[in-house]
């Protein structure tokens, strides 16, 4: 079993991380051009084209123009104690014990605008580029042509590693149309989490952001294999519900917000 989530906005540099083990990205000949692409723009027409303020736009041009390899410890983190989003307090990565974080390794992906597909022990440097962006490129007018489908080959590498056949998908709408479900080499399963609020249930988003990296942590601490085991997921108050659910998309209710 597979898991992809998405990236985060924030990110924590700071904190002591607690592995010294690291790989490298798989896609960095990729990653270098874009760069490349990202040093052509002013911080001005990276604010427009990201929609963020001055000084954020600023802050990412000099993340761009600070980018260097080789990727080491002491210039890159890895990937899983970088990003600091909703997705992450739910992971809460800090805490995985080192059997955890290397089934991680085999299990778990992080899709990413900059990077394509980050393993959780790959170095990355501080960026912000969400999937999404419109980034005229050589490959086309944005971050889905320009990757086409090399995230897409290497999850089914990924997936022909381990033997299996089942995608769990983790990751925001944004990010997951990176993937080509029609040339994935197996089956892709969507958890969707819903709270009881005002008559109905529904998607708070930052209640399911927190619980996809929940879901992320079950899978990783209790090694699920299928998605008989997804089904058990009841941490933070959510339960299956069968009726809402179907072969390939994983209904789970709360009926108080924790």
């Amino acid at each position: 079993m597979l898991v992809v989530v998405s990236p985060a906005k924030n990110l924590d540099f700071e904190s002591k991380v607690p592995v010294s083990e690291y790989t490298h990205p798989q896609l960095m000949d990729d990653t270098q051009e874009l760069v490349t692409r990202c040093r052509e723009l002013s911080p001005a027409q990276l604010g427009t084209l990201m929609s963020i303020s001055d000084k954020l736009a600023t802050l990412n041009a000099n993340r761009f123009a600070d980018f260097s390899l080789p990727f080491k410890p002491e210039n890159a983190r890895q990937a899983v104690y970088a990003f600091n989003g909703d997705v992450y307090t739910g992971l809460d990565a800090y805490s995985l014990s080192e059997n955890d974080v290397l089934y991680a390794q085999s299990h778990l992906r992080i899709l990413s605008g900059l990077y394509g597909l980050l393993r959780p022990l790959d170095l990355m440097q501080a960026y912000r580029l969400e999937m999404g962006t419109k980034l005229e490129n050589a490959r086309g007018k944005d971050l889905y042509a320009f990757w086409g489908d090399k995230i897409t080959t290497q999850l089914n590498e990924a997936l022909a590693e381990q033997g299996d056949n089942v995608l769990v998908n983790l990751a925001s709408n944004e990010y997951f149309k990176s993937v080509k479900k029609r040339k994935l080499d197996g089956m892709v399963v969507t958890p969707q989490f819903k709270d009881y609020k005002s008559g109905q249930y529904k998607v708070i988003s930052f209640f399911a952001k927190k619980a996809r990296g929940a879901m992320a942590r079950y899978i990783l601490e209790n090694q699920v294999e299928d998605v008989a085991g997804l089904k058990a997921f009841d941490r933070d108050g959510y339960h299956f519900s069968e009726q809402d659910s179907s072969a390939t998309e994983l209904v789970f209710l709360r009926n108080q917000q924790d």
